[in-house]
């Protein structure tokens, strides 16, 4: 008899400690709840990574606990179809990372998170748009993108708070900004186009600039013949003046020898191998072969 009455209170006490006992994990906050009323809120999000009141915790039989995430969180939604500023539509496929910062309230309005998407969604694409539609699609690719996702967030927060979400957000960013399929070829097509015009440009300007080259090239080139022949000439006129001095220096000191000297070098030219001469007898081109003593002395 008595076991069977420590049996019976040992399972009640394990249903009280069942009931009453709880578990609060570092990366959880609980709401405790009775009879649906707010009581009371352990391990909150108070700013810091870490809870400092997470553990084994205490509540009555009659108290339930809902437990909500104190790490970053994710909502994702479907692309968006926007137009730039200068009415170029664009889809966009964005996300948003947000943390529970008022638990009480969040379980309020949504109790779950499909619920917050549901309602957050409207407001992210009224930002995506309010945002996006004031710059151009360059812009929003690789332009000014981060201080179009921080401008998206801040209005994301200001409309969160306004409705009384429970929530912060606490970063904005774009996955893929893609033009639509309907309307893609044809931007594509516009931009081949004028890539190929730029090209064409690029060519012709090319070849402009090459025949520039060349006609400098040739007008320097004809220059420095000019001068070379000039310089050439003067240095040949100065040549034969300094040759000339020479014959004649070497003249007036041998006038017989410098005779000699012309003959033979006239021979040395003019009598190669098959020459034939067809002389007078009186001629003296030929006297030094005759008398070695020159015209005159035969």
């Amino acid at each position: 008899m008595k076991s069977i009455v420590g049996i019976i209170v040992a399972g009640i006490l394990a249903v009280l400690v069942f009931l009453c006992t709880y578990t609060v994990k570092e990366w959880e906050q609980a709401l405790i709840l009775q009879f649906g009323e707010f009581k009371r809120v352990v391990n909150p999000w108070d700013g810091k990574a870490k809870g400092a009141n997470a553990g084994l915790k205490f509540k009555s039989p009659i108290e339930t606990v809902v437990l909500l995430d104190r790490r970053n969180l994710d909502l994702d939604f479907d692309p968006v179809r926007i137009r730039d500023v200068e009415s170029n539509p664009l889809l966009v496929d964005a996300f948003v990372r947000y943390r529970i910062t008022d638990p009480v309230q969040y379980y309020k309005r949504f109790k779950t998170k499909e619920r917050l998407r549901q309602s957050f969604k409207p407001i992210v694409e009224s930002s995506l748009r309010d945002s996006l539609g004031k710059v151009d699609t360059n812009t929003i690719i690789a332009g000014r993108r981060a201080e179009l996702m921080q401008e998206i967030q801040d209005a994301a927060n200001r409309k969160a708070d306004v409705e009384n979400y429970g929530i912060q957000v606490i970063d904005v960013r774009i996955k893929r900004a893609d033009y639509p399929v309907e309307v893609a070829l044809s931007v594509f097509g516009r931009m081949e186009a004028d890539r190929k015009q730029a090209a064409a440009k690029l060519r012709e300007d090319g070849k402009e600039a090459a025949q520039r080259i060349i006609n400098n090239a040739q007008r320097e080139a004809r220059v420095i013949r000019a001068t070379a022949r000039e310089e050439a000439e003067r240095t040949k006129g100065e040549g034969d003046g300094a040759r000339n001095a020479t014959y004649a220096n070497a003249y007036n000191r041998d006038p017989e020898f410098f005779a000699f000297y012309r003959s033979m070098e006239a021979y040395k030219t003019g009598l190669s191998e098959g020459t034939t001469y067809v002389l007078s007898p009186g001629n003296d081109f030929l006297s030094y072969l005759d008398n070695q003593k020159g015209p005159g002395r035969r």
